[in-house]
């Protein structure tokens, strides 16, 4: 039972990268294009940004390792450390950069994880909970998928 949730969260994992690489390349006649949507953020915007999948990232390694034992409870607060709680105050030049529909998904995945924690704890199912997560971590890969973040370089001049 226990290698058998092991080998469900590595799946995971396994979906978050290669589900968003394989996503973000179109190969024509041998040459990589990626055409996904650029965010153009300065230096100090986009590591706001990383730091905050970083931080999801850690959250999901936590949950799956929880879910393979199983520790519901710690599968609950890795969930609720994910959720609305960590929204913090993005600054407006920030805010003003990115598209109403990336706002749009960071918010439903913080809301989710709330919805996981929340269930963890009442229904203490892991088949359940891995299924939420599934669902959720297919919002981080469409997001991936659709976006970019780059900094401007150095002389460019928009």
């Amino acid at each position: 039972m226990k290698q058998s949730g092991i080998s469900i969260g590595g799946a995971l994992l396994c979906l978050i990268f290669n589900g968003a690489s394989a996503a973000e390349t179109h190969h024509a006649h041998g040459v990589a294009v990626d055409t996904r949507v650029v965010l153009e953020l300065t230096p100090t915007e986009r590591a706001m940004i990383l730091e905050e999948m970083r931080l999801f990232l850690d959250g999901v390694q936590k949950m799956t390792g929880a879910l393979a034992k199983p520790d519901m409870p710690a599968v609950a607060d890795a969930a609720r450390g994910l959720g609305q709680k960590m929204v913090h105050e993005v600054p407006p030049a920030l805010r003003a950069k990115l598209p109403l529909e990336f706002r749009q998904l960071g918010f439903s995945v913080h809301r989710e994880f709330d919805q996981i924690a929340l269930d963890a704890d009442s229904l203490k199912d892991v088949s359940h909970s891995l299924n939420q997560l599934s669902d959720t971590l297919k919002k981080c890969v469409s997001c991936h998928t659709t976006y970019q973040i780059q900094t401007p370089a150095p002389n460019d001049t928009h």
